[in-house]
């Protein structure tokens, strides 16, 4: 199914890139803080950074503070009133994302009359595009119109050229879904070329995004098919990765309508890929149904199934009260093709029930006909005749061409059953006369197609040229980059290189090392070796002396000494002169 991008205008800029340290960081001050004031401020911050199911964690706390803050009149009341605003805004925006229209739509307007107090301009322009969302997202045209005409009267006088892009936009996607498509046009143009004068590449692609769309509900496959590229380059270009997916879906629904079912599923298949690995689940559900729609168009009603079902799991865990209300209807449908009438019914009744409770008014119209085509199918007719007529008067009142001529269709079919002619003859009336609407439109666009056809053509030879220049300039640049990464790669190399010797000689080094500590080891080895042999030769050398000098003692002791020796010779001598 094709994806159609509103632009809406928040307080809150990057809710779902929140930074998980950042987060800690900031739940660590606020522990700290114990000024009501530094409180408020840390609370904003963790609501603008946190991901988007946990917004009420944050601005829940902030408002209880504000209240109090302003109950006992504590200086400066402005401040309080600002943060009080933003953090109903911000609530109200959590609502929406999960589906709880009803619960937006109540935090939307506290914040809108703070604002209106204020007389924060700027601000009340802001609340006036989120709250002609909700009404768009009910099926409320009129009110939506009022709304985004209401915001764009206040950007114009501020001179808010960005903002002002954005009420073109949502205006001229209102246009597109009466069938309005001249004025659609018109006013995407004049959107495109403010966010062209301000080179805002990133919703210059929704409203390329947007024309493509316009173009292919016209029957200019080609030219939808270049614009849905354009703005997919663009956002290829800035990283946009969940435009990116959008883009592949709008690219895969041309090709699903064009029959080329095998193209058309690889479009879904990457889309699907790139959301899942953002884990954006609510673009993750509706690219799941854009498959089970395919699986449809195919007759293989197991594998709508298993899509369909899939996206309502996703739906459920996310909160998204509306798209589960879709996904019921698309589940119900798939039912009837396969006979199985109670199933459906059941589906059909809790779609509406849902609508029914956040005010989903476009979706209660459609869930109203199609319970009353069912109950026709299967011959109940009074009750078939109760919710057709219902539709028809909600459609009546919303203004929605194609969905008055579908249940002025069924109600024909219904009265034909019962005979009443007349009343049949009416509604066929009717349904001749909205067809006449839209045939007229077709002619309308007949032109339109030839007018974007020359533009585009006259636009891309401008391009060819361009795109020839920008070649030269690029093949330079490359040139340049490739001697650059040549001269880095050289310095990688010198540097491993150089880092590979140091490991050698420090291998080197290592292993001399460990063989001068072995050496080491076994020289202390040996002088213990040797020491302990000279103490053992001292000891023997001590033992050796000793014995001799005992001996020593026992000869002196046994031979004559010297002297008398000595003695008697001389005494010898002496007799023998005598």
């Amino acid at each position: 199914m094709k994806k159609l991008t509103y632009i809406f205008i928040f307080i809150i800029i990057s809710l779902s890139n929140g930074n998980a340290q950042n987060i800690d960081s900031l739940n660590l001050e606020l522990k700290k803080a114990k000024n009501d004031t530094v409180k408020i401020n840390i609370l904003c911050q963790l609501t603008e950074i946190c991901e988007i199911d946990n917004i009420s964690l944050y601005a829940a706390p902030c408002i209880k503070l504000c209240e109090k803050a302003i109950s006992i009149k504590r200086s400066p009341q402005t401040f309080y009133l600002t943060h009080l605003a933003s953090a109903f805004n911000n609530i109200g925006f959590q609502a929406q994302n999960q589906g709880d229209i009803k619960k937006s739509m109540n935090y939307y307007q506290k914040s809108l009359k703070l604002r209106e107090e204020m007389n924060d301009k700027k601000a009340i322009a802001n609340s006036f595009i989120n709250i002609g969302s909700l009404y768009d997202n009910q099926g409320d045209i009129t009110k939506a119109f009022d709304y985004y005409n209401k915001s764009l009267i206040i950007n114009e006088q501020l001179n808010e050229k960005g903002e002002v892009s954005v009420c073109l936009n949502n205006i001229a996607a209102l246009y597109k879904t009466q069938g309005n498509d001249s004025k659609a046009i018109a006013y995407f143009r004049k959107s495109l070329k403010i966010q062209e004068e301000l080179h805002d590449k990133e919703l210059m692609a929704v409203i390329l995004n947007n024309i493509g769309w316009v173009l292919d509900e016209q029957g200019d496959v080609k030219c939808a098919l270049e614009y849905y590229y354009k703005s997919l380059k663009i956002q290829e270009e800035i990283n946009n990765k969940n435009e990116i997916a959008a883009c592949l879906n709008n690219i895969g629904s041309i090709y699903q309508e064009q029959g080329n079912f095998k193209k058309a599923l690889q479009s879904y298949k990457k889309a699907l890929l790139l959301l899942e690995a953002l884990n954006e689940k609510k673009s993750i559900a509706n690219c799941l149904n854009s498959l089970g729609t395919l699986y449809s168009k195919l007759d293989d009603a197991p594998k709508a199934l298993i899509y369909y079902f899939n996206a309502l799991k996703i739906r459920e865990e996310i909160n998204d009260k509306a798209g589960i209300s879709d996904s019921y209807g698309n589940i119900g449908n798939v039912y009837i093709d396969k006979q199985e009438y109670t199933k459906s019914l059941n589906y059909f009744l809790n779609a509406l029930k849902i609508q029914e409770e956040i005010q989903y008014k476009r979706g209660v119209a459609i869930s109203l006909d199609n319970i009353g085509s069912l109950y026709f199918k299967i011959g109940y007719l009074n009750k078939a005749l109760y919710y057709a007529s219902k539709s028809l008067k909600m459609t009546k009142k919303l203004g929605y061409t194609l969905l008055i001529k579908n249940s002025a269709r069924t109600l024909k079919d219904i009265y034909k059953k019962q005979k009443n002619y007349a009343a049949a003859l009416e509604m066929y009336e009717l349904q001749i006369q909205m067809s006449d609407s839209i045939n007229n439109e077709a002619t309308k666009k007949a032109s339109i197609q030839k007018q974007f056809q020359y533009e585009y053509e006259k636009k891309a030879a401008a391009d060819s040229v361009v795109f020839a220049k920008e070649n030269e300039i690029k093949e330079v640049e490359i040139a340049r980059q490739k001697a650059e990464i040549k001269v880095k790669q050289n310095q990688q190399l010198a540097l491993y290189g150089g880092l590979l010797l140091v490991l050698v000689f420090a291998g080197f080094m290592y292993n001399r090392f460990k063989v001068t500590q072995k050496q080491k080891t076994v020289i202390e080895q040996q002088k213990t070796v040797v020491e302990t042999a000279h103490l053992l030769l001292e000891e023997k050398n001590s033992e050796i002396i000793a014995s001799i000098r005992y001996a020593k003692r026992i000869q002196d002791a046994l031979i004559t000494s010297q002297k008398y020796v000595e003695r008697n010779i001389n005494r010898l001598k002496q007799t023998n002169k005598i």
